[in-house]
């Protein structure tokens, strides 16, 4: 169930990101009460994760999945370009995430 937690986490985090941008500098109501929600589901979900997860293992998890979920929002939705070294790194990323979770033995 902890590694629920954390995957759920990091995706209200992508979640968040996403409508932060959407509030445009919190000018959106709507958008900016949705981000405030689902940062606090976010933060509190992981604080659910490290109560067994080594702080180590759950902490980079969490960031990645925000930071490769975020990218894919990027591109799909707000038209961001990345590069094909660019796209590289992320695939680095996601094989990296998907690492730590095989070898953490948790």
């Amino acid at each position: 169930m902890t590694w629920i937690y954390l995957i759920c986490a990091g995706l209200f985090e992508v979640v968040w990101a996403t409508t932060m941008k959407l509030s445009q500098g919190f000018t959106d109501l709507k958008y900016t009460s949705i981000m405030v929600i689902t940062m606090l589901a976010s933060v509190g979900l992981l604080a659910l994760a490290i109560k067994e997860l080594p702080l180590g293992i759950a902490y980079p998890v969490w960031t990645g999945i925000g930071a490769v979920g975020s990218i894919i929002v990027g591109v799909t939705f707000f038209g961001d370009q990345l590069s094909p070294l660019t796209w590289l790194f992320v695939v680095l990323l996601l094989i990296g995430l998907i690492g730590i979770k095989v070898t953490s033995g948790h």
